[in-house]
């Protein structure tokens, strides 16, 4: 099983966006995916067609609702998804006062390891306990990125969070990759910011950029990935990229 958090405190940045149609690309190359919504704001349980009022990523955490009972099948082949809910806003608080509150992810995961070959999270767009316990569960870290140079200010900010996890509490955790989304390259900045990740992060940004496109807008409206919806469009054909490069560098380093 190869965790992979989805992780940027900014938000509307393509995070969400970008774990939903990761995930969904895996599946349809073949790979048993779990799709993990861990942010209150419930965008990727939306975007998988998947009713909220389910028992949920809140039950799981807090309740200590078995994890079987929390995974949902969805309509497409190789993708189940554990779905999130509004309660998570105050799962922030209620972690505090819990034993091992960094862990409590990482611990229900270890338990359906062995049925997946991915399991993608989509962290909430903040550095709380909630985005704690997706870094100490994941293996490898998925970091969208805007680009804009407002986007890149948070991201040192970021990397600091993510050594210090790795110090502390989970020595594994590494950055699989930066990935530049609502790309567009008739753009000056997007380019000259494309520059300056690859300049700073060598060998940690994707190739692949994620195009700006109406059909990755539309497609949560629908109850599916843009993957789906529309096959053909830039945003699907992005991210199904995006799917091969993760592929193949985890399986990379799967054969080390």
């Amino acid at each position: 099983m190869i965790c992979i958090g989805c992780v940027n405190q900014k938000g509307g940045v393509g995070k969400t966006t970008t774990a939903v149609n990761l995930a969904a690309a895996l599946a349809a190359a073949g790979k048993r995916t779990l799709f993990v919504d861990l942010d209150p704001q419930g965008n990727g349980t939306s975007a998988m067609g998947i009713d909220r009022e389910t028992p949920s990523a809140y039950d799981l955490l807090i309740k200590h609702i078995p994890i079987t009972q929390v995974i949902r099948p969805t309509e497409w082949d190789n993708l189940s998804a554990i779905p999130s809910h509004p309660d998570l806003y105050g799962a922030e608080v209620e972690l505090l006062h819990q034993p091992g509150r960094e862990f409590k992810l990482a611990d229900a995961l270890a338990l359906v390891a062995r049925d997946y070959y991915y399991i993608i999270i989509d962290a909430p767009p903040s550095l709380g306990m909630l985005c704690l316990n997706v870094l100490v569960a994941a293996q490898k870290l998925v970091i969208p990125v805007q680009g804009e140079y407002y986007a890149l200010e948070g991201l040192s900010m970021l990397i600091q969070t993510i050594e210090r996890v790795k110090a502390s509490l989970n020595p594994k955790i590494d950055i699989l990759g930066i990935v530049l989304t609502m790309y567009d390259q008739r753009l000056n900045l997007s380019r000259q910011v494309a520059e300056e990740l690859r300049t700073h992060f060598p060998g940690k940004v994707f190739e692949t950029t994620i195009s700006r496109s109406v059909r990755l807008a539309e497609a949560p409206s629908h109850g599916q990935p843009a993957i789906w919806y529309d096959f053909r469009s830039i945003g699907a054909q992005n991210y199904i990229k995006l799917a091969q490069e993760v592929l193949n560098a985890t399986e990379k380093d799967s054969t080390r």
